[in-house]
């Protein structure tokens, strides 16, 4: 027979909305607890969380709405969020869209009706059809990655990030550059680290900078590479990501050519292969489990109704591999 909340209260000795509000999270004396700790222990009790979730005030359910699952950034974020989340008795719903922005907007519906406490939305882009649903849904939602007006939000210090990469590789020696970007929709990766990295470069000297735009993937950014390599008299190209350089390195392989003998290549994503790979990749290493643990923290306390800050910006570091060669006379 299946034990219910009367059968724990009964045999806790203790009445039925005191199990309710422990079981929801409410406030009850530690003696109490440890006595209700031990029945339900003793009865192995199992309470329905979304039946629990619909008459409780707080459903303690954290929804996450993500991009894709299989990047290295993204998912080093999200088990970050989860593990936080865990520790403070939260139950994390995770959504992949799998970069499409239609579903980012249904998931967010969905998760709404789904009586979650707070919604957080790891984003590539944000348009005003995300603005205008985030404002429906009366729910708190903390955005990860962009930076929007009038939405909390975490982002990576991009502009930071992308100036010293982009110095980094000037005071190398490098005068003939090239950069892989991503498309502009991305206000973080396609703007702001492009900026720092143009302004990085022209803070020490190089002002004349090809620049070029490819998907996320290894090999859209093997195919612009090829467009890349055409200009003859460059030395070095600085990759959007981490994933953008592994396909210009495996197009400069394939053409029978070295790195950094004969290109210096420089990403940004730090992923634990970028250091393994030969040559070790310079790269920008953003403090991913630093952000979930942020986001977590935040999303709780938007859902408490506490004061957070409108914008929180996550560090980096440089990490400095064997990818780009000093050319220096």
């Amino acid at each position: 027979m299946n034990t219910t909340i009367k059968d724990i209260a009964k045999l806790a000795g203790v009445a039925k909305s005191t199990v309710s509000r422990y079981l929801n999270g409410g406030h009850v004396s530690e003696q109490t607890k440890a006595k209700i700790r031990k029945v339900v222990e003793e009865t192995k009790y199992e309470p329905n969380s979304f039946a629990q979730s619909l008459k409780a005030k707080k459903t303690n359910f954290i929804g996450v709405i993500a991009p894709t699952l299989d990047s290295y950034v993204t998912s080093t974020v999200l088990m970050a969020i989860d593990e936080e989340l865990r520790k403070r008795d939260y139950t994390t719903l995770i959504i992949s869209t799998s970069k499409h922005v239609d579903r980012e907007i249904e998931s967010l519906i969905s998760l709404s009706r789904q009586k979650v406490d707070g919604i957080i939305l790891i984003a590539t882009g944000v348009t005003e059809k995300h603005i205008e649903t985030i404002n429906s849904i009366q729910i708190p939602v903390l955005i990860v990655a962009q930076e929007v007006g009038h939405v909390t939000c975490i982002i990576n210090d991009d502009y930071q990030a992308g100036f010293k990469m982009g110095q980094y590789v000037a005071q190398k020696g490098h005068r003939a550059v090239a950069y892989i970007g991503v498309a502009e929709s991305d206000i973080a990766v396609g703007q702001r680290r492009k900026q720092g990295i143009m302004e990085g470069l022209k803070s020490a000297g190089v002002s004349d900078v090809k620049t070029f735009v490819s998907q996320f993937d290894l090999q859209d950014a093997a195919r612009v590479t090829q467009e890349v390599l055409e200009e003859s008299s460059l030395t070095a190209i600085i990759c959007a990501t981490d994933t953008i350089a592994f396909g210009a390195m495996k197009t400069i392989t394939k053409l029978g050519k070295k790195v950094p003998k004969d290109f210096s290549i420089a990403g940004f994503g730090g992923y634990n292969i970028s250091g393994v790979i030969h040559p070790a990749l310079t790269t920008i290493r953003f403090k991913n489990e630093e952000t979930g643990v942020m986001a977590a923290e935040t999303i709780i306390k938007l859902t408490n109704g506490e004061e957070v800050p409108n914008l929180q910006v996550s560090g980096f570091d440089f990490i400095e591999g064997e990818s780009v060669k000093s050319v220096k006379s």
